[in-house]
């Protein structure tokens, strides 16, 4: 009878271990995630993106609505193809980077999940801050879980993967960026997108 339950307990550890939820890291060695952003003013568009982004996430496979984590942006690593359009961007009159280093958005919760093979979608709430000024947001987000695929993106490591993938807009006058001044050349706007993979090594 012992035996019989320590069999039933080693079973359930086991299963309760395979279940248990992972942490992704995001600081990308590769140097491939990014964070694109685009304003589309009447007289110019601007389209940048930033490649210093780093974070950790928690996701459990089996119960993907349960997702959380932290995402961060160096706001100096913003990059523009105009040079005086990106030293604008970077001074204190718009995003200041030397007082605020960092974007950042942190999940509180996931709702509307729906989960079909690797790939989860969910509209997720959380607070975004941006330039010192924190804001609650709601954004749909994907998640793929790719398991064992960690060598394929990071050669001689062993682990899972998980890529996020987001869009959605938020307005620079909610965060103080100069609002409500020239937006016929920078929109109020900013659409925001973020193509991202953790890793979870083993």
């Amino acid at each position: 009878m012992k035996t019989k339950l320590t069999i039933l307990a080693s079973i359930a550890l086991a299963g309760a271990a395979l279940a248990a939820p992972q942490t992704f890291d995001f600081k990308d060695l590769k140097g491939i995630n990014n964070a694109g952003f685009k304003l589309d003013a009447p007289l110019e568009a601007i389209n940048g993106s930033a490649s210093d982004i780093s974070g950790t996430v928690t996701f459990d496979p089996e119960n993907p609505g349960v997702t959380k984590g932290k995402i961060i942006v160096a706001t100096g690593s913003l990059m523009l193809p105009n040079p005086m359009q990106k030293q604008h961007m970077l001074s204190d009159k718009w995003l200041d980077a030397a007082k605020f280093p960092e974007i950042t958005f942190e999940s509180k919760e996931f709702k509307n999940v729906r989960t079909a093979g690797d790939t989860t979608t969910a509209d997720v709430t959380g607070t975004f801050t941006l330039k010192g000024v924190s804001k609650e947001i709601t954004a749909p987000v994907k998640l793929t879980y790719l398991k064992d695929k960690l060598g394929q993106r990071v050669p001689n490591q062993k682990g899972d993967l998980l890529v996020i993938r987001a869009n959605f807009t938020i307005k620079r006058s909610d965060f103080n960026i100069m609002p409500g001044q020239f937006e016929d050349k920078v929109s109020d706007s900013i659409e925001l997108t973020l193509s991202i993979a953790g890793a979870s090594p083993k």
